[in-house]
């Protein structure tokens, strides 16, 4: 079957506006394309979608390489993308919607949507013991977003709390959202509420008071809000059948000979749709939300957030609240800040990667990412499934874009 690609933007791509009319140089471009193809010919990578819009046109968008290296499908346009944690942007959008129609709050405590969050308790750890105490004040609906809550991932550490995590099987998809998030409320937190930056499962819970407030399911409230008004039509919990064949896959083996990571199966139903981590999707579709975030809220005559809102989702939420150190700060940078649902850059400088201030981006386990820079009227999208792989090629890719960027 083909894939016809619709239009990546409207309006459409111009024919006559080229990508040095964009401020892009041809020959850069050409050297990115480069780069990523000589990847795939060492077999580092599978395949890839790279996608560059700026100032609402298309720059690049480019397949190469394999979709499914097992059956040697080649990689398309319109592939489709376990996108991971590329899922928290989408759901921190919903979230900010409810807060513009009155219907929650940031200041909430996640208790009066969640009760068990009410009795929840921090663990600390004394010569290899844990010990558990009160938490005096819950965490917030803004904890939530920000990833402040106390709440960790199972694979943040070998710590006593990270086992508890493991040991209540956490990363199973087989219970409701409800029940992922009762068993989330009945563990240690890693720190007090408010007290310091932890990447975790926060978004999972706040998927789940979103469904609280909708009365809906997650998929169901997320497609009536964003998906359905710009128009992603390929972005699911559980890709229909007729399009599993696009599904892209990652080699059998890690090519640098680490620990292959187990895709989840985003063909079949799993009971548990994941806020912090679920959704599949394509380019295309992807697009069309940075397009309405880099457009102030609004895309195509349809306004999801007013400007004041995107602007205030996307600056820095930490101020002077640390950042735990280990796995979180190697996700979250020095340079940068974390905002609702982003990384916001702070700096011109400090990071190792090239950026504007007041950039932002986040990414996948899987290998997916993408950047928004205001300040250059840009974004681009980064396609893989090469979990192992990901940080390497999430530079590589921004040092590249920056690279051809001559206006």
């Amino acid at each position: 079957m083909t894939h016809r690609q619709p239009p990546l933007l409207h309006p459409s791509p111009r024919p006559n506006t080229s990508a040095s009319q964009l401020g892009f140089c041809p020959v850069r471009l050409q050297r990115l394309s480069a780069v990523l193809q000589a990847e795939v010919d060492r077999q580092r990578l599978p395949g890839v979608v790279a996608l560059i819009a700026r100032r609402g046109q298309t720059v690049m968008f480019e397949s190469l390489g394999l979709q499914d290296p097992a059956k040697g499908t080649p990689m398309q346009v319109g592939s489709i993308f376990r996108v991971y944690s590329m899922t928290k942007p989408i759901v921190s959008v919903a979230a900010m919607m409810l807060v513009e129609q009155g219907r929650l709050q940031l200041a909430d405590p996640v208790a009066k949507y969640l009760g068990a969050f009410a009795k929840q308790q921090v663990g600390t750890v004394v010569d290899g013991a844990l010990h558990l105490h009160d938490v005096p004040q819950g965490a917030t609906i803004h904890d939530l977003l920000r990833h402040t809550a106390g709440l960790t991932y199972e694979f943040m550490g070998s710590g006593p709390i990270q086992r508890r995590y493991a040991q209540a099987r956490v990363a199973a998809r087989d219970g409701s959202n409800a029940e992922h998030s009762q068993t989330l409320a009945s563990l240690p937190l890693v720190a007090h509420p408010g007290s310091v930056f932890e990447y975790s499962r926060a978004t999972d819970v706040l998927g789940h008071v979103l469904e609280v407030i909708c009365g809906q399911t997650l998929y169901e409230l997320l497609h009536q809000l964003i998906l359905e008004p710009l128009g992603m039509t390929e972005t699911w919990f559980t890709v229909p059948a007729q399009h599993h064949e696009r599904i892209a896959e990652p080699f059998a083996k890690d090519p640098d000979g680490g620990l292959q990571m187990r895709m989840i199966d985003v063909r079949q139903h799993v009971a548990r749709q994941s806020a912090g981590g679920g959704l599949a999707s394509t380019a295309h579709d992807y697009a069309r939300l940075l397009q309405c975030l880099l457009n102030r809220g609004q895309l195509e005559g349809v306004r999801l957030l007013s400007p004041h809102t995107v602007a205030f989702m996307t600056t820095d939420h930490l101020g002077s609240i640390p950042v735990n150190p280990g796995w979180s700060r190697d996700l979250l940078p020095l340079g940068y800040g974390f905002g609702l649902g982003f990384a916001v850059r702070l700096h011109a400088g400090v990071a190792s990667v090239p950026g504007s201030i007041g950039s932002y981006y986040w990414g996948g386990l899987g290998g997916t990412t993408f950047f928004v820079d205001p300040l250059q009227d840009l974004f681009a999208i980064l396609m893989v499934q090469a979990p192992n792989q990901r940080e390497h090629y999430r530079m590589l890719f921004a040092n590249l874009v920056y690279a051809a960027l001559i206006d």
